[in-house]
């Protein structure tokens, strides 16, 4: 007896394979069920008949296509050469777009291919979801197993959501083992560290309440399996030896005791907490805070730069690395209104007054030019203006905030204003009627010591030759 049933099973019992409860719409479970030896030295020794049902069947086909897009991209790689393939797998990666594209579908070889098999494999996961679901009610149990796989999905798709709230696909994680790794690395050091991230801390406090609820529990068990502590159900219903053990050596340990259903729900609770809270710190960062070690400083949470830092205030602020319309530190007070927007009516009115539009509402990445999806309702409003009057001829003006080098932000200025006109080009506007130039920090409107004031800085003006 003492060999039967527990991790170290000498004996297995075999007999005709089970085929389980005879429940209603089962019949499209697959084959009849068989033996492993080797399962048996871990668990039951039976394996089927298993039940897929469409959602299984679905979900089975589109997760295939998806490794079969990301496999075959990372043959592309090593020039279709098998060899090649296992020897360099490590290092091969199917890349998310680049920023210049934002949100917009790239070509197939920009990463086109990695937002269809990213598509594939997220569908392919919830409808596994789906399967999981529908098989607990269908067998009378309760859905916990699916709603923890609910909460891991979760954390999956925070890593979809936080580039969508960002605007820019090319957040997403690469496919790939290193290239996985040195993402985590990165994302962690592009927003100040995650360490300092309270709610990346709370998910750590869980998952290591996790593990030691686990070995609590599964220490508890085996070392009951000689008295029967194994058949749990058994010693619920029937308090025998084993519960009666645990419990007494749990009071003598402890002074109190976990029952034999509630280290289950503790282990579960702080199994789903640790992927929820863990994707609730990946969606605000980057979102609300763009540095989470000036956030903690600011909230008393982090010791400042030492106080022989040779950087100025300026430089250290530089450090913050801004996402428009964000606040770095500001996580959870409030965020920076969304820049106006200057209606096509405002623009010919302010032109006829003054000669002169300002606007923050076309925006960058901070030291880019390349122009983020959400300035285009700005845009789509000066080719309006150009498109009610035909005559307009508008000199496009960059102008910084006075962060970096003088020299570095004349250029990128005059690199802002090209790219607008580029674009407004692009929206059918003449070319002869539109010029660009570059202010650099020379012309500021508002403090440069704020965030505030820096944002208002940051703009594009149209001016009238």
């Amino acid at each position: 007896m003492l060999e039967y049933q527990n991790i170290f099973t000498r004996v297995q019992v075999r007999t005709i394979p089970d085929p389980g409860l005879a429940i209603p719409n089962a019949e499209e479970r697959i084959g009849k069920g068989g033996f492993s030896y080797w399962l048996g030295k871990f668990g039951d020794a039976q394996i089927g008949p298993i039940y897929l049902g469409w959602t299984g069947l679905v979900s089975l086909l589109l997760g295939f296509m998806a490794i079969e897009i990301i496999g075959l991209n990372f043959l592309a790689q090593v020039h279709w050469s098998p060899i090649q393939f296992f020897r360099m797998l490590p290092w091969l990666t199917l890349e998310p777009p680049p920023p210049a594209y934002g949100l917009r579908m790239p070509p197939l070889n920009q990463g086109g291919w990695y937002l269809i098999a990213g598509g594939l494999l997220t569908a392919s996961i919830i409808l596994w979801w789906v399967r999981t679901y529908r098989r607990a009610r269908a067998l009378g149990m309760g859905t916990h197993l699916a709603w923890a796989f609910a909460s891991a999905i979760f954390l999956y798709l925070t890593f979809f959501f936080q580039p969508l709230l960002v605007g820019s696909w090319s957040e997403m994680v690469p496919f790939g083992l290193f290239a996985h790794l040195d993402w985590t690395s990165a994302f962690s050091i592009r927003y100040g560290n995650l360490y300092y991230n309270p709610f990346h801390a709370l998910s750590i406090a869980f998952l290591y309440g996790s593990a030691v609820l686990f070995a609590m529990h599964g220490a508890t068990i085996l070392a009951l399996t000689r008295v029967g502590g194994e058949r749990e159900i058994e010693q619920i219903t029937d308090r025998g030896t084993a519960a009666e053990r645990a419990a007494l050596f749990w009071r003598w340990c402890m002074g109190w005791n976990a029952t034999m259903e509630s280290i289950h729900r503790w282990a579960w609770w702080f199994a789903c907490l640790t992927a929820f809270t863990g994707g609730i710190g990946i969606l605000l960062t980057g979102t609300v805070v763009d540095n989470w070690y000036l956030w903690g400083v600011k909230h008393g949470l982090v010791a400042d730069y030492p106080v022989q830092n040779p950087d100025a205030k300026g430089q250290l602020e530089a450090l913050r690395g801004q996402y428009a319309g964000t606040q770095p530190d500001s996580f959870p007070s409030f965020v920076i209104p969304a820049p106006k927007v200057v209606t096509a009516a405002e623009i010919a009115t302010d032109l006829a007054a003054s000669g002169k539009v300002s606007t923050s509402a076309i925006l960058f990445p901070s030291g880019s030019s390349t122009i983020l999806p959400a300035s285009k309702a700005q845009l789509d409003e000066i080719a309006a203006a150009l498109a009610a009057d035909r005559a307009l001829v508008l000199n496009i003006v960059g102008h910084t905030d006075n962060m970096g080098n003088p020299a570095a932000n004349q250029v990128l200025s005059e690199q802002r204003a090209a790219a607008v006109r580029d674009y407004l080009v692009q929206a059918g506007v003449q070319a002869a009627r539109l010029t660009a130039a570059g202010a650099g920090d020379t012309q500021p409107i508002a403090g440069n010591d704020s965030p505030q004031g820096r944002a208002q800085n940051r703009r594009v003006e149209l001016v009238k030759p």
